[in-house]
């Protein structure tokens, strides 16, 4: 059975971060950011792009879910919407399958904290902090695991989501003081 993992959050939070770590610590094990799925310039959100996007995504999940070399496929994108993560899950094979939907949350002082700091290194323009921490409110209304990420390091998230979901079956509950459904 492969694992799944659809990893949410506002921007900033550290979902690729946390992917990027949780790669190296798994074998067999394969990442995609959905950003990569349609990285352009200028950035253009229209209905033809969302709908590019989605299939790109789902054309390449479904790829490595039938590659035998992957056992663990891990995803992270913003997913703020219920819509957004059913739609994705809908047009998956998923027959061989566990998912583990999670979102990293964490504080707006925080969040707004670690994005000035890209801002300051130039990654981000100011305008993506009132974005995302508007955005963030969503996550608290979706059907995920949250996990807050406050107080964590990357490297303590990966940690926990590894020792909560890997090799294991539908647990619920909390873990680490972070993950709950």
């Amino acid at each position: 059975m492969k694992n799944l993992y659809l990893i949410g959050g506002s921007m900033g939070v550290g979902k690729t971060t946390v992917c990027q770590i949780m790669k190296k610590q798994m074998e067999r094990c394969v990442f995609l950011d959905g950003d990569w799925c349609w990285d352009m310039h200028p950035f253009t959100v229209t209905q033809e792009t969302k709908a590019m996007v989605m299939e790109n995504i789902c054309f390449l999940l479904n790829q490595f879910i039938h590659c035998s070399v992957c056992e663990t496929i891990l995803f992270c994108w913003v997913m703020h919407e219920q819509s957004i993560v059913d739609g994705i899950v809908s047009r998956l094979d998923t027959r061989a399958c566990r998912i583990h939907k999670i979102s990293l949350i964490c504080r707006p002082e925080e969040l707004k904290r670690r994005l000035q700091k890209d801002v300051d290194a130039g990654v981000r323009k100011k305008d993506v902090i009132a974005r995302s921490l508007d955005r963030s409110k969503a996550y608290k209304g979706l059907d995920t695991d949250k996990m807050d990420v406050s107080d964590l390091t990357a490297e303590q998230a990966a940690e926990q989501i590894i020792a909560r979901y890997a090799g294991q079956k539908d647990n619920g509950g909390e873990i680490g003081g972070g993950l709950q459904n």
